[in-house]
């Protein structure tokens, strides 16, 4: 009886945290992880191929746009091209936390995103084509969130901030359209 008392000191059972001692190879996954690894790897890697993408459509957006008043746009599309690279960043270092391996293959890059490549000539295009990508990522995002629920709270705050970013964006490129 007192053995099961200091066990379960605080209403935590201390010999199933010390536990989580073992597998050492496993990283930051202990056998708490509630969510499914390979799912949650996959949905990652999906957002890693979205977030490379934008960053490739916000570059040549930033390097092409031309125009009389078009310096504040073109600084628009570098801000966004950055942060986007920041995203990517982090969903592959939550990737291999999760003992999964980050898929940056070109190859397959545009047929493993949600959001498309886009290589307008015209400002406004370019800022509609910014436009639709955002608001596919924030669907995006809002489903992963909606799917991942509770059984992975690192990943679902990080994708959250995320989220809040896309939405500023979306918010960016709907002030710039004319």
């Amino acid at each position: 009886m007192e053995q099961n008392a200091s066990n379960l000191a605080h209403g935590f059972d201390i010999q199933e945290i010390r536990r989580a001692a073992a597998n050492l190879e496993d990283g930051a996954v202990t056998e708490g992880y509630a969510a499914d690894r390979e799912a949650v790897i996959a949905m990652l890697n999906a957002a890693l191929a979205t977030e490379l993408l934008c960053v490739l459509r916000y570059k040549r957006h930033y390097y092409t746009v031309s125009g009389p008043n078009t310096g504040h746009i073109k600084d628009e599309f570098l801000e966004h091209a950055q942060q986007e690279q920041d995203h990517a960043d982090r969903i592959a270092e939550r990737i291999v936390q999760l003992n999964g391996s980050p898929n940056f293959n070109p190859a397959t890059l545009t047929q493993r995103s949600h959001a498309e490549y886009d290589d307008s000539e015209d400002v406004q295009a370019m800022i509609r084509a910014d436009l639709i990508a955002e608001r596919v990522a924030i669907e995006s995002y809002r489903q992963m969130i909606q799917a991942i629920g509770d059984k992975d709270p690192t990943t679902k705050n990080m994708l959250i901030e995320i989220l809040a970013t896309e939405e500023e964006h979306a918010d960016d490129m709907r002030d710039l359209l004319a």
